[in-house]
């Protein structure tokens, strides 16, 4: 018997969806256990403040809020917005528009 072409096609998708689920790794992603807001609660956070593309995403230890933040790089037209989203609490930290020489 030949495998059917129903189960090579569940297969691949089973592939898919894990080759796309460590697409979704970020830095940082080891400070994720001490965060109280999670990746994708800050991404719906961010893309609300500045609706957009994420082209960038990390979880940084940095000043301000609660020391802990997701920083996104979301794109809209040309333009790049930073945002910040404080990792413990949800708060909006930063929303301001990337200059020419991101950090």
């Amino acid at each position: 018997m030949g495998i059917s072409n129903k189960v090579v096609i569940g297969v691949l998708g089973v592939i898919l969806s894990a080759a796309s689920l460590s697409a979704f790794a970020f830095t940082g992603q080891n400070l994720a256990g001490n965060a109280k807001v999670t990746i994708e609660q800050a991404r719906t956070i961010a893309l609300k403040a500045y609706p957009g593309k994420i082209t960038d995403e990390e979880l940084e230890q940095e000043k301000g809020g609660s020391g802990l933040r997701y920083s996104f790089d979301i794109k809209n037209g040309k333009v790049t917005h930073e945002l910040g989203v404080d990792a413990k609490t949800g708060a909006v930290l930063e929303n301001s528009t990337e200059g020419a020489h991101p950090d």
